[in-house]
């Protein structure tokens, strides 16, 4: 019975060391990061009155709103928009591989415009439902498909039956797209958009047209690069970080608790690839306050594995045996771990809902630590210390942390009273 409990005991502490030590690093490295970690691009757009449109709040709300729509379908990572002043939007790009191109389609007006030969304006770009990139099977060409709404598949009928043998041309922010002849009307609401060099120009237009026309003229004036070299800096940095807080927590467990600490210290491995892993599985990205919140966490971990041992530490120097001192130290902790972490909970939600950019990133990795922390404490730090308990492997309390500066002798107040 004792060979077997310790032969479980053996299995888990291995694979978890094991799983530790292989995945760590590649897990880590597959969490997207931001801006801070990879480097990017900051774009600062400012609006600007024009004869047409004039600069107000309503306007800049639009802007952000069209650009958050524009960049979120382009598929960058976890951009940061938000609003500066009455009329600069400060446009955080993290990773992106054409910078360029990227800037250059959320900077557009993209005002859509169908006009007729005398350039009279048929229909704008109010008038769409839908717009999607796709292949010509005929010609193996990329195009835009649109799709009119109810008004819009009227105006354009009855525009393609006024111009049979005409030109109809498709303007963008004046420029003309396609200026294709109208061989006959045109009535199931639906048109087509050529001339795009390949398909990834044509998402990038299919994307200016559904997310909208911006309301406002605007301007970039300042585009700024994090280069690799900083990005990777400030990774490093931030990885170095990370080692010596994990480092730093490992010994001091060891230290102070010794076998308790060891196995405290294998929980905090599996706590760790537990975290990281949710954050993948979450597909967040990973930003220099998000590892501050995860070391963060790495402490409130430890802190409840702290709170078991000296509990435990106590009820043994009040005569209980070991095995029964455990059982008694894991209860007295948990009503003090779980109120503790609910109040470091509460502040990474009011972080979360209150918060914007990275201050959101710390409150995640912050608040979902806490919940792990309790989760390895509760249930694998006290599995696992069962099993060595009852394997009786050790049997002297030194060996368990719990010798040593007596917090409280029993005989001492006995004599005393």
């Amino acid at each position: 019975m004792r060979k077997d409990v310790l032969g479980k005991l053996l299995i888990c502490l291995v694979a978890i060391i094991a799983v530790f030590v292989i995945f760590i690093r590649p897990l880590a490295n597959s969490i997207r990061q931001g801006l801070d970690l990879q480097g990017g691009t900051h774009v600062v757009l400012e609006a600007e009155d024009t004869d047409i449109a004039k600069v107000d709040d309503d306007a800049m709300q639009r802007v952000v709103s069209i650009m958050e729509r524009r960049i979120n379908e382009l598929g960058l990572t976890e951009p940061i928009i938000q609003r500066e002043g009455e009329r600069r939007v400060i446009i955080e790009l993290p990773g992106i591989k054409d910078p360029d191109k990227a800037i250059e389609t959320i900077g557009k007006t993209a005002m859509l415009e169908f006009k007729d030969e005398e350039g009279n304006t048929l229909l704008t770009g109010t008038d769409l439902k839908d717009a999607q990139a796709a292949m010509n099977q005929q010609n193996n060409q990329s195009v835009v498909h649109l799709e009119f709404s109810d008004e819009g598949r009227e105006k354009f009928a009855d525009a393609t039956l006024k111009n049979v043998g005409r030109q109809i041309a498709i303007l963008l922010d004046g420029e003309v797209l396609t200026n294709p002849v109208v061989r006959e009307p045109i009535l199931g609401g639906n048109a087509e958009i050529s001339g795009q060099r390949d398909l990834e120009e044509s998402q990038h237009l299919a994307v200016l047209l559904r997310s909208g026309a911006l309301p406002v003229k605007v301007n970039i004036i300042e585009t700024r690069t994090v280069g690799p070299s900083l990005g990777q800096d400030s990774k490093n940095k931030s990885e170095f970080a990370f080692v010596i807080g994990i480092a730093a927590v490992l010994i001091f467990m060891l230290l102070f608790y010794r076998a308790c600490g060891f196995v405290a210290d294998v929980s905090l491995m599996a706590y760790t690839l537990l975290l990281l892993g949710i954050l993948k599985a979450l597909d967040a990205t990973l930003t220099l306050p998000g590892v501050a919140g995860i070391i963060l966490s790495i402490g409130m971990a430890v802190d409840a594995n702290v709170l078991i041992f000296e509990h435990f530490k106590e009820e043994f120097r009040l005569g209980k045996s070991i095995r029964f001192a455990m059982d008694a130290g894991f209860k007295r902790a948990f009503t003090t771990i779980l109120d503790s972490n609910t109040t470091t909970i509460i502040a990474a939600a009011v972080l979360f809902f209150f918060g914007t950019g990275n201050i959101r990133g710390f409150a995640i990795t912050l608040g979902l630590g806490v919940l792990l922390s309790m989760f390895t404490a509760i249930t694998l730090t006290q599995f696992m210390l069962k099993l060595l308990v009852n394997s009786k492997l050790f049997d002297s309390p030194s060996v368990y942390g719990a010798d040593g500066f007596v917090l409280f002798d029993p005989k001492a107040v006995n004599k005393n009273a």
